[in-house]
């Protein structure tokens, strides 16, 4: 009865979940014991178990929560917006050389313009409101999109669009069979750059002009000198973006690009 307990336990052990949860399980380890060694007061370095105890209480208070939220909506509309012009025109610009010329310039020049050099003038123009946030993500997203996409383009064998040509494909038939497919492992990775990126512009943007979210809750917390709060709010981003990359850009690589031979999947 014991042998195939074996099998079992070895697939376990070789779950994804599993070995993704192997170096913070080492990490939290690690934290722990310096904590417990108080090489630095627990009031500036705490250990796990105050940091868990503050993810209950602001939960419970409903603090937690309600700025999870707030930040995952300006993300959301952000990016989408970011994506939505992003991959379009990066397209157009690698399929049109007139395109690139006119836009190329445009996007060197903006791009070396960071997100929060923009800030200042926001705050003028629309204030402390979500439109100077939604801004700031969209800034920030757009430029990866633009890049990968047109790069992807750019990348595609000229051998492939001449053998669908050659077969009769249309115009048409030809982008949404031929490039974009092919351009596809280029736009994942302007997709997972680019809201990599505009999560980090949407912490820094809550916390210079924002009134809530998780990048106002960990600035508000110095204020109190509450370096525990600080650390949950670092460990909720970090965590929310590693469910983000296992439970969305994941799952759509493996539906498209390693599903039509693309790239090779990870061992």
């Amino acid at each position: 009865m014991r042998r195939p307990l074996l099998p079992a336990l070895r697939r376990l052990l070789t779950h994804s979940v599993v070995q993704g949860a192997g170096p913070f399980a080492l990490l939290v380890l690690l934290w722990t014991l310096v904590a417990a060694l108080e090489i630095y007061p627990r009031n500036f370095f705490p250990g796990p178990l105050e940091v868990l105890r503050a993810f209950a209480g602001l939960v419970y208070k409903g603090v937690l929560p309600t700025y999870l939220q707030d930040s995952v909506t300006r993300l959301a509309v952000g990016a989408g917006v970011g994506v939505l012009v992003g991959i379009p025109l990066g397209l157009l610009i690698g399929l049109h050389p007139a395109s690139y010329r006119f836009f190329w310039p445009l996007i060197i020049f903006f791009q070396a313009i960071g997100d929060i050099a923009w800030l200042p003038i926001l705050l003028i123009w629309f204030g402390f409101t979500l439109t100077t946030m939604t801004f700031i993500i969209v800034y920030t997203v757009i430029f990866p999109m633009i890049f990968n996409a047109a790069l992807g383009v750019r990348t595609v064998p000229m051998e492939m669009i001449r053998a669908a040509q050659s077969l009769g494909a249309t115009r048409w038939r030809i982008l949404g069979e031929v490039i974009i497919p092919g351009a596809l492992p280029n736009i994942i990775t302007g997709l997972r750059t680019g809201l990599g990126y505009g999560w980090r512009a949407l912490i820094a943007a809550e916390i210079i002009v924002g009134t809530s979210g998780i990048g106002f809750m960990m600035f508000d917390a110095r204020r109190s000198g509450s370096v525990v709060e600080m650390i949950l709010g670092m460990i909720v981003l970090g965590v929310l973006w590693y469910l983000v990359d296992a439970g969305m850009l994941r799952p759509a690589e493996r539906a498209t690009i390693e599903r039509w031979g693309l790239v090779r999947q990870a061992p």
